[in-house]
């Protein structure tokens, strides 16, 4: 099945050789977007399975775009093109709810992969524990869990850390709303965190997920 995506890139030539490769992996680009303005503007019009688009531009950034989109109740997927140069824009951005990261040099296939689990349903924010990112976090809480997690927590704690709702999450896992609340409840018990950010950026930071 081939998905859609928004590619979003304020280098012209960046989004013609994305646009090329992606062609080559059965992925069709919808639309471009030189900036997150013109991304969220031709979304309102043209919704896609996947919205791919680079951190940083000049105007409305990617982090910034994503922000808007979730505000306005668009849940499109967001797959974010980055350097790993700056782990304070991936804490960002992971907090707005990015579904996941791609490096800019990654492998065609690599790209096709992402697109398409993100484009299922997975989070890919494994990228996001890089050393810069862990070490950022050593000094606040390395303590490991208290219990053990279970595919289903680690299931939620994924959708958590792509800004879900515990309803859009019971809607997603087939759940009530109430044992969504309760999971919730147990996983920051196990991870000893207070609020459900901290509970991913731990979750992330220890590689659960």
């Amino acid at each position: 099945m081939t998905v859609r995506v928004a590619l979003a890139d304020d280098q012209a030539l960046v989004r013609a050789g994305l646009r090329a490769l992606l062609g080559q992996q059965q992925v069709e680009v919808a639309f471009e977007a030189e900036d997150g303005g013109d991304l969220l503007a031709k979304l309102a019009a043209q919704p896609v399975d996947v919205v791919l688009s680079d951190i940083r531009m000049p105007g409305v950034d990617g982090i910034e775009a994503l922000v808007r989109l979730r505000e306005r109740g668009d849940r499109t997927p967001v797959l974010l093109l980055t350097t790993f140069d700056d782990s304070d824009l991936l804490l960002r951005a992971t907090e707005a709810g990015a579904q996941g990261f791609l490096l800019k040099d990654a492998a065609p296939e690599d790209l096709r992969d992402a697109i398409r689990r993100v484009a299922s349903g997975e989070t890919l924010l494994q990228p996001v524990s890089t050393d810069p990112v862990r070490a950022r976090f050593r000094f606040r809480d390395e303590a490991p869990p208290s219990d053990t997690f279970s595919e289903r927590e680690v299931a939620i704690l994924r959708l958590l850390a792509g800004g879900y709702s515990n309803k859009e999450i019971a809607r997603t896992l087939f759940l009530a709303e109430g044992t969504v609340k309760n999971y919730v409840s147990t996983i920051l018990d196990k991870l000893g965190t207070r609020d459900r950010t901290r509970a991913v950026l731990k979750a992330i930071t220890l590689r659960i997920i």
